[in-house]
């Protein structure tokens, strides 16, 4: 835009200007109200005596003093740690079975890698902290110098200066700008998510500051509010010359907006740090856990009561045995009780039980996994990494890869119940594109849309629109972004050979002069470029100009466009005098501008919505109106936005008193000022003459249908959540195959003539209730119909108004219960806030995994409200990706995030918990078994370090390589077999049938190698000199079965073998046997019963080789067998389709089996093309 300065006041009169309705002013100096601030001066000394934050902003979790502390704090809150750590603290007693090293050690280690991976991330964070706190701005320095200074060094009251395209480094008030009237323009992404520009304008009277210079004598006192979180809001007051001044978040700059198409600006800083609105608002997200998880607390919870059990059973024993050992001639001669310590003193039994209940505890903690967490949480940060590293989810277009912004959630992707997905900009590209409009009764526009073709396919043709489909594909191509019209009628000046070629004009002029678009022209090749508040705006101005009505500039108060001279046939200027500009909000559904053309006409040019145009059309305007009102449905079944175009002229004598009317009103402070505004509009927006309609497309994503096709075939439910108005929202979902033919529709409405009557009237409390029992009547009627027709399906559509009361705690139920019995539910106009409650209902409500998915700031509350959060990282900016826990760039990304890596993540993690209870519960037992053997007199089976290492290192790490490498079945086939996705919904591989067998094989293998070695050792000779084996050689040789047994079983449950799992399953049993020949070599009084026990006991005796072989065949044949009989009689879906893979992909095609199992879940779903095309063959059929 270069130097140019435009005096806007006119033009944004009623936008600019909008104060609160509520006028807070009066607060100042109050409670929360008592913020005061020294422009230019904030080293001064009024200053100087109020203590406010600084500028310097911290995201992280801990700080280098708090570190240490709150990380213990944080690992020791899990029962687990915690528990080891009061076992770390006993071994230290004479209770304790083993050394305090051996205890201690390897809690310090995984303590240590959690420890590490928190302070890791944490100093990411870090870095981009002291990368925000050093960006420079230009602060005034005195004298009108400015130099560039940190963020972080920002005080309250500085002035600072801002470029074009920089952001704003804390909360100012605006003083001047680079144009005259002291407007500029900010991008607000990174606040509210909304990529259009917001308008924001300084007092005119302090806005003469627009020089370096000028800096340096302004001096102003800011009194305001208090730091609060509200970004719309801002009450305060200015003190400039002796005078007051009222502020409202007109002049307010908030922290981390943008400056954009402003050259700069000046600013005084009000809050800093977080203190600004922004860090306010900044909150950690909702700590989500999965389900596998919690489940996984509960499983650690019963085995602490198992260990318990176990304790106090061996206790009991312990006492009883203990009582009787002066009697029957000393059964337990060895442990000489007539002159034993208080732990076996025979006359203290009751003691000696409680003491050994307590070195009981610490034996037998063994069967708590002390990796179990940190191995996990290994796991899953290699999972994100896998997820962020998949090219198949990189989108190139923008260059954005998949983010999985949280590891806690991946087994979570793999169990998703239901997904509730936003529309725009999540289904649909929110690229909006003029295709088609109405004029003067004439429809034009021979494009063909998505719905239109989705329709085309709905009713079994193969041409569309008289076979013109094909040059449609031609000529659309995306040459012009927001332009997607082909009519030869008006393309190239035909339009001036149409009957009505005046009434076309006035459209097209319309389009290029009724807008707030700023334009932009290249210089150095003439080409204009846009800036609109909305892409509607910017498709309308873009049409307007590739149709010969070129908009290309604006001035103070006029708007310039080229366009056909009818008489000369050539191009020519046409200027237009800007009076005013009404502007459009949710209220109004229209937006209009006063114009005064060439020939001295005031025009007032209005668009806006069916529902409010029409009925202020003139008796004389509406010849056109049931042509037009045809096409606007027309339209709407063929999903495309519309608004009304119409036009009056006015007289100067209206104009003038609209205008003074209009001006008084938006000057007012009254708390009625809004209405005032509304009265003077409705007085001059009335009376129009009717022109046409606008049709602009927001085309579906690509891969949009395919991926909710393959979503529908995995059993995922899919409900749309969209503000769009229904007729809309139910043509995409039939675009996108979420709707088909021959569904009933369930429409739950407030439409009904008896509401729009007592809407009329106007009493809020009648209109309640009534809407209230329509609701509950409309529902309990259609489940009474679903109930009847149970076999065939159904799609629930709800409105807005509707939604309000289906979600009161007395009705939401029922409603539940209706959606879930429907193939597809649609939520139309529906607010941010409904969205999430709704999002809430269905997760609390199923009790199943809920998923959504957004891109936009109205999408934040459902997002952080379900299990697992989707941000889509669209055009609408980056508020629902930062509070997302992953982050795709297209909706067609979620088909493989959740069939692919959400199967494999939650297989993984499941079979990985599994086998971690297993293997504990193995080499636990054998502790116990042991115990009871030696009539629980506390002596462990194994050596210190044996029992302290089984953990950390000698079965650690293959674990950790099934949770990152395996794979059931490829990619390709988790894609081609959408059923398998089922095991997580269903939950079967974590299931507590399947928890417990799990825990079952352990103690079955447990037994095996315990008794098995038990009776192979003893009484008989061990080696060739006939030495029997001590319990030494006999918990060697356990431990080495042990080591076998659990290795060779992960073996087994592995179904895709990589090098790194050979290496760390084998590598894990060599290296037991190393740490056998080093430890074993270390003198005696630190290896203890394992000096040398395999050099010169174990290695050369065959004894031991055939124990261990023959108790770990033994161990492994009852899960060999089980999971054999399971496989070809009870088969898993991953069983089922392992085989297909297993037999030849050649072999299986032509199979009736691989047909069934393909179709086995597309019979039970009702959406998505593949069931759309199965109903009809039915059909065909019937």
């Amino acid at each position: 835009m270069g130097a140019r300065k435009l005096h806007l006041s006119k033009i944004y009169t009623f936008k600019c200007r909008k104060a609160e309705a509520k006028d807070g002013h009066y607060q100042i100096g109050g409670p929360g109200f008592s913020r005061v601030v020294y422009c230019n001066e904030p080293n001064g000394q009024e200053a100087s005596l109020r203590n406010y934050a600084d500028n310097y902003v911290r995201t992280t979790k801990y700080t280098a003093i708090s570190f240490f502390p709150k990380s213990l704090f944080e690992q020791f809150r899990r029962v687990a740690n915690f528990y080891f750590l009061v076992t770390g603290i006993l071994s230290f007693t004479a209770l304790a079975p083993y050394s305090a090293t051996s205890a201690v050690i390897p809690l310090v280690i995984v303590i240590g890698i959690s420890m590490v991976k928190e302070g890791i991330e944490d100093w990411r964070r870090k870095q981009q902290d002291i990368e925000v706190n050093n960006r420079k701005v230009l602060v005034h320095q005195g004298q009108g110098v400015f130099e560039a200074t940190a963020w972080k060094d920002l005080s309250v009251g500085d002035v600072v200066k801002v470029v074009k395209d920089e952001f704003f480094p804390a909360d100012l008030v605006l003083i001047s700008s680079s144009y005259e009237d002291a407007v500029c323009y900010v991008e607000t992404m990174n606040l509210d998510g909304e990529t259009n520009l917001k308008l924001k304008q300084a007092l005119e009277e302090i806005s003469s500051v627009i020089e370096n210079q000028d800096v340096k004598d302004f001096r102003a006192v800011v009194k305001c509010e208090d730091p609060n979180a509200n970004l719309y809001s801002f009450v305060g007051s200015m003190e400039y010359e002796e005078q007051q001044y009222r502020l409202s978040p007109q002049q307010l700059l908030l922290r981390d907006s943008k400056l954009r198409n402003t050259e700069y600006i000046y600013g005084a800083v009000i809050f800093t740090g977080h203190d600004t609105k922004v860090m306010q608002n900044a909150m950690d997200p909702p700590s989500k856990r999965s389900n596998v998880e919690k489940k996984m607390d509960k499983i650690i919870y019963m085995l602490f009561g198992l260990l318990t059990l176990m304790s106090l059973i061996g206790s009991v024993y312990f006492g009883v045995v203990t009582r009787q050992d002066l009697d029957n001639g000393h059964q337990r001669w060895y442990l000489q009780p007539e002159n034993s310590t208080i732990f076996y003193d025979p006359h203290r039994a009751p003691v000696a039980g409680i003491y050994h209940f307590l070195t009981a505890m610490l034996l037998y903690g063994y069967l708590i996994p002390i990796s179990l967490y940190v191995s996990i949480e290994i796991v899953k940060v290699l999972q994100t990494i896998f997820i962020n590293q998949d090219v198949k989810m990189y989108f190139e277009e923008t260059d954005k890869p998949a983010n999985a912004r949280t590891s806690n959630l991946m087994e979570e992707l793999g169990q998703v119940d239901t997904i509730l997905s936003d529309k725009t900009g999540t289904l649909t590209c929110n690229s909006m594109e003029f295709i088609k409009c109405s004029i003067a009764g004439t429809a034009y526009g021979r494009g063909v849309t998505e719905v239109e073709r989705a329709m085309a396919k709905r009713e079994g043709t193969t041409s569309l629109t008289n076979g013109e489909d094909n040059i449609e594909l031609s000529s659309t191509g995306s040459s012009v972004k927001g332009y997607n019209f082909v009519d030869e009628r008006i393309a190239n000046g035909n339009w001036v050979n149409e009957q009505h070629s005046d009434i076309i004009r006035t459209f097209f002029r319309l389009l290029a002069v009724g807008h707030t678009v700023i334009p932009d022209v290249d210089e150095a090749t003439g080409k204009v470029t846009y800036e609109a508040e909305s892409p509607d705006e910017a498709a309308f101005v873009i049409a307007a100009r590739e149709l010969g009505f070129e908009f290309f500039k604006r001035t103070q108060t006029s708007v310039s466009i080229n366009e056909l001279n009818l008489a000369s046939g050539k191009q020519v200027e046409r200027v237009y005098s800007l009076l005013n500009v009404l502007e459009f909000n949710s209220a109004r559904k229209r937006m209009s501008v006063i114009v005064k053309d060439e020939d001295g006409k005031l025009l007032l040019l209005c668009k806006g919505a069916d529902s409010v145009m029409f009925e202020r059309l003139a008796k004389n305007g509406r010849e056109y109106e049931e042509e037009t009102r045809r096409h606007v449905d027309e339209y709407a079944d063929a999903g495309l936005r519309t608004l009304i175009l119409a036009y009056r002229e006015l007289n100067i004598e209206e104009y003038s008193t609209f205008n003074e009317k209009f001006s008084a009103a938006n000057n007012s402070v009254s708390a009625d000022r809004d209405a005032l505004v509304d009265e003077a509009t409705e007085a001059v927006e009335k009376d129009l003459i009717l022109l046409g309609a606008t049709a602009v497309e927001d085309k579906l994503q690509q891969g949009v249908p395919e991926c909710i096709d393959k979503l529908a075939q995995a059993g995922i439910k899919i409900w749309v959540l969209t503000g769009d108005k229904m007729e809309t929202a139910i043509n995409i979902g039939y675009a996108c195959s979420l709707l088909r033919q021959g569904m009933r529709q369930i429409i739950i409405a407030l439409d009904q003539p008896e509401i729009v009557a007592l809407e009329k009237e106007g009493d809020k409390q009648t209109i309640s209730k009534a809407s209230k029992r329509k609701v509950l009547q409309q529902i309990n009627q259609a489940k009474t119909e679903v109930s009847m027709y149970n076999t065939d399906a159904f799609s629930l559509i709800i409105d807005g108004k509707s939604l309000v009361y289906a979600l009161e705690d007395d009705i939401k139920h029922m409603f539940l219960d209706l959606a879930i019995g429907c193939a597809s539910v649609i939520c139309c106009r529906s607010s941010p806030k409904q969205k999430a409650l709704v999002t809430r209902l269905v997760k609390e409500g199923t009790k199943k995994t809920t998923l959504a998915i957004g891109d936009g700031a109205n999408d934040v509350g459902m997002l952080q409200e379900a299990d697992i959060g989707i941000g889509i990282s669209g055009v609408e900016g980056m508020q629902a990706v930062m509070s997302s826990d992953v982050a795709i760039a297209q909706f067609r990304f979620l088909e493989r995030l959740l069939l692919v890596h959400g199967h494999w993540c939650y297989r993984r993690i499941s079979t990985m918990i599994c086998y971690f209870f297993y293997k504990n519960l193995t080499f636990g037992f054998t502790v116990f078994f042991y115990e009871a053997f030696t009539t629980f007199s506390g002596q462990p089976a194994y050596n210190d370090w044996f029992l302290s290492l089984y953990n950390v290192f000698f079965t650690s790490l293959p674990v950790i390589a099934l949770g990152v490498f395996d794979q059931d079945v490829s990619a390709r086939y988790c894609i081609k077999f959408p059923i398998l996705y089922q095991e997580g919904v269903q939950n079967l591989l974590f299931s507590w049938r399947r928890i417990i067998g799990w825990m079952f094989n352990g103690i079955c293998a447990a037994s095996i190698i315990f008794f098995y070695s038990i009776r192979a050792l003893t009484p008989q000779a061990f080696d060739k000199y006939g030495k029997p084996a001590d319990y030494q050689i006999l918990g060697a040789t356990m431990y080495t079965s042990v080591v076998w047994v659990v290795n060779c079983q992960i073996a087994l449950a592995i179904t895709y073998f990589t090098l790194i799992q050979h290496i760390f399953i084998w590598g894990g049993i060599a290296v037991w046997y190393l740490f056998l020949i080093v430890y074993g070599a270390i003198p005696s009084n630190i290896s203890t019963t394992a000096y040398q026990v395999f050099i010169e006991t174990l290695l050369p005796t065959p004894t031991f080789y055939i124990v261990t072989f023959f108790a770990v065949i033994s161990a492994l044949v009852p899960y060999f067998v089980y999971n054999t009989i399971l496989t070809w009689f009870f088969p898993m879906y991953h069983s089922l389709i392992q085989w297909i893979r297993q037999g030849g992909e050649g072999q299986a095609e032509d199979t009736n089996y691989l047909v069934n199992l393909r179709q086995s879940s597309i019979q039970r779903k009702t959406v998505g093309f593949t069931a759309r095309s199965m109903a009809r063959k039915k059909h065909l059929k019937t």
